[in-house]
């Protein structure tokens, strides 16, 4: 019970460690943030929509560049592949190249073999070249040929898509979409923060330059494994399986939710108690949760419904929870 205990202060003080040093580069994003971590404690990945110059790459960096390597003194393998209209699948996979004193062609990885995957702009790309990274994201290793290859035990996709209005873009597959276990709008700062970073730009440049490693990728793996011990309560799954099936269900939603996003939407509730400094799950965090992890699994009707659906099946289940008064 004692090293229980000392295992969670330990985990909760790495998490606030991450979070604040995150925060010397990304100001006035702190929901944002959490997000981000929870999806990497959820051993998920994460997509985060917006116009371009809203901070979504540099997001991707300072948390790469937050985590030190298995040598100390770098941090972890991060790879960014810019997506564009003529890129291959090889271009992430990798492919054979003759090796002319073996007399034989060897694999030459590409960068999808890193810890920290930045895809920008993913929907740039055709699908086709998307769905390389179906096996990597789900299976957490490549196959090519007849050879499977494992990838890390930390390996984290933090994908950044331009909104799907913009010319020059491509819809992301339905199957791809389900293995992002959040999608967020990474969204503009409030006017006072922006005026903020207006003001000490070349100080906030210098602190990404610079950012300091807080934690390993083993502490990383650590605060994983503690996030799979947060309780849930049994009425709080029940609330996942009732949104679940109210979206099957819905009038307005053609392609309701998964049992696989269920069990995303667990995992991710247990990351994000803990990424809020607590060893259980609460109803707020299924308010919180409910639209990221689920919206885009979702195919609705219509704009209109996809606006007011999910919310008010979210709304009438938070409602139940709230009269059962759940203690932790």
């Amino acid at each position: 019970m004692m090293e229980q205990q000392v295992n969670t202060e330990t985990a909760l003080q790495n998490i606030q460690r991450l979070t604040d040093n995150i925060e010397t580069v990304i100001k006035g994003k702190r929901n944002q943030i959490k997000f981000v971590l929870t999806a990497l404690l959820a051993k998920g990945h994460i997509l985060m929509e917006d116009n371009p110059g809203t901070g979504k790459t540099v997001m991707a960096k300072t948390l790469a560049q937050s985590i030190s390597g298995n040598n100390d003194s770098q941090s972890v393998n991060f790879k960014r592949i810019q997506f564009t209209p003529d890129l291959l699948p090889m271009d992430l996979i990798g492919t054979h190249i003759f090796d002319d004193v073996k007399k034989e062609f060897i694999f030459k990885k590409g960068p999808l073999f890193c810890n920290v995957l930045l895809a920008d702009e993913i929907n740039r790309a055709s699908p086709k070249v998307q769905s390389a990274l179906l096996e990597c994201m789900a299976e957490n290793q490549i196959t090519m040929g007849e050879v499977t290859y494992k990838l890390d035990n930390l390996f984290f996709t933090i994908a950044t898509q331009n909104p799907v209005e913009m010319e020059g873009t491509y819809p992301l597959p339905a199957a791809q979409l389900d293995r992002f276990f959040i999608k967020i709008i990474f969204g503009y700062v409030d006017e006072e923060t922006e005026l903020d970073i207006y003001k000490n730009y070349l100080g906030i440049n210098n602190n990404l330059n610079n950012i300091h490693q807080v934690l390993g990728i083993n502490q990383i793996l650590f605060l994983q494994q503690q996030s799979e011990n947060v309780f849930v309560h049994e009425e709080i799954i029940k609330a996942v399986r009732n949104i679940v099936w109210a979206t099957r269900r819905h009038q307005d939603i053609l392609l309701g939710g998964s049992t696989r996003s269920g069990i995303t939407f667990l995992k991710c509730l247990k990351a994000y108690a803990l990424v809020n400094g607590r060893t259980y799950v609460i109803e707020d965090d299924v308010n919180d949760l409910c639209q990221p992890v689920l919206d885009h699994r979702l195919i609705y009707r219509n704009k209109d419904a996809k606006a007011n659906a999910l919310a008010g099946i979210r709304n009438a289940e938070i409602d139940r929870l709230s009269k059962l008064k759940i203690s932790n």
